[in-house]
């Protein structure tokens, strides 16, 4: 998946080059945008076709509308914070396939960018409907794909589009997603160690799979944990357990003994009587969870364990927190675990962050500029190191020789 086609081998000179970003931003309740970072990590291949001398026609969703046109999801805020971060003219449609859109974009000039409104505000995104993706290709006379974070959609700007062009590019953000996770699958250097988090062991299951085969260490946290625990017969207390998932995690247990990696549990974790910083909490051993007690973060033994089993990886991927890090009283184990893989990264290690709350609790934490690349897909990179293949990347052009 990650010979792809770049944009680097595009000559934008004079062409309206059509562009797939994410631009899924969050939005405060004044409606302003709290955290700009994808729309800057677009920039780059924004740059490469105006610079180029092309024009761009740029694609994108947010929220979820629901095929609805909802002004609380209008893209009009990003095309006012975009013409901030670029010095090209930026002009707005108010509407995607329609005649605004068509016009705009059949007068646009070298140099000059045009953002489309929200494509989920129409049925036919989503549904990857031929109509509306042959609508969205007429605009353009070059197709570039630059939003990963969508690239496990076959939306009709993800797949329906690029089927219109004979040659379908990369973006440098999609290059960039593609060739770090790509590398960590293919030929990571060893020793690998992948650390997973999060609340739900359900959202993560394939891609424990597939981890276990590729690498050398696997760590888990988060309250995911309390799903392998209670399968072994251990007392969770109030703790949160996926009990349609057990039979799936037997499963994986099982098949620890035949992988390749080597699966990693805590042993100790914070446990309080409350899930807020109110409560009563201490440490304890996870054979002594009592009832009326949940745990809600990773306790100082396994925090010195896995910052042992960190400090000597080579290559590592993170998905997902320790704890219930929005809490101060239980954000420690994500700050250890987030310290201890900045610390091998300075000494020479590759590691990867997969997105959703782990970028977050980073960012949180003023620690995003020490690790070696911050993906900007949750849900994507989840997919990629599954093995699942992403239909955006599957629709994109094969370098020459791959």
């Amino acid at each position: 998946m990650s010979e792809k086609l770049g944009i680097e081998r595009l000559d934008p000179a004079g062409k309206r080059v059509l562009m797939r970003v994410d631009f899924n931003v969050p939005l405060a309740s004044d409606r302003q945008i709290s955290d700009d970072t994808r729309i800057r990590s677009a920039l780059p291949s924004l740059q490469y076709v105006i610079e180029g001398g092309g024009s761009l026609i740029l694609m994108s969703h947010l929220g979820r509308p629901k095929g609805k046109i909802d002004p609380a999801y209008s893209l009009r805020p990003v095309a006012d914070r975009l013409a901030e971060l670029t010095t090209a003219p930026v002009r707005f449609a108010s509407d995607t396939v329609g005649p605004d859109a068509e016009s705009m974009a059949a007068s646009l000039q070298p140099g000059e960018i045009l953002l489309l409104e929200n494509l989920r505000f129409s049925p036919g995104e989503t549904a990857n409907d031929p109509g509306f993706a042959r609508g969205l290709a007429a605009l353009g006379e070059a197709f570039v794909n630059d939003a990963f974070g969508t690239a496990h959609r076959a939306h009709a700007s993800t797949v329906g589009v690029p089927a219109h062009f004979e040659q379908s590019y990369a973006g440098l953000l999609m290059a960039e997603e593609l060739r770090y996770l790509g590398s960590l699958l293919e030929a990571p250097e060893r020793p690998f160690v992948a650390v997973l988090g999060g609340a739900k062991v359900k959202d993560k299951l394939a891609v424990i799979r597939n981890l276990l085969t590729v690498v050398d260490t696997l760590v888990l946290g988060g309250g995911m944990i309390f799903t392998f625990f209670a399968l072994h017969g251990l007392n969770v207390g109030d703790s949160l357990v996926d009990n349609d998932s057990l039979e799936v995690v037997r499963e994986i247990t099982n098949a620890v003994a035949t992988s390749r990696g080597q699966l990693v549990l805590p042993t100790d974790c914070i446990v309080s009587t409350d899930f807020s910083d109110q409560g009563e909490r201490k440490s304890v051993l996870v054979t002594d969870i009592a009832d009326g007690w949940q745990g809600l973060d990773i306790g100082p033994a396994t925090v010195a364990n896995y910052g042992q089993i960190l400090g000597a990886a080579r290559s590592i991927f993170w998905n997902g927190p320790m704890g219930v890090f929005e809490i101060p009283a239980f954000a420690h184990g994500t700050r250890a675990v987030a310290e201890a893989i900045v610390a091998a990264t300075a000494g020479g290690a590759v590691s990867v962050v997969g997105g959703g709350d782990s970028v977050a609790a980073l960012k949180q934490m003023h620690l995003a500029e020490g690790v070696s690349h911050l993906s900007t897909g949750g849900g994507a990179s989840l997919a990629f190191m599954a093995g699942i293949e992403l239909p955006g990347v599957s629709a994109l052009s094969s370098r020459e020789g791959s």
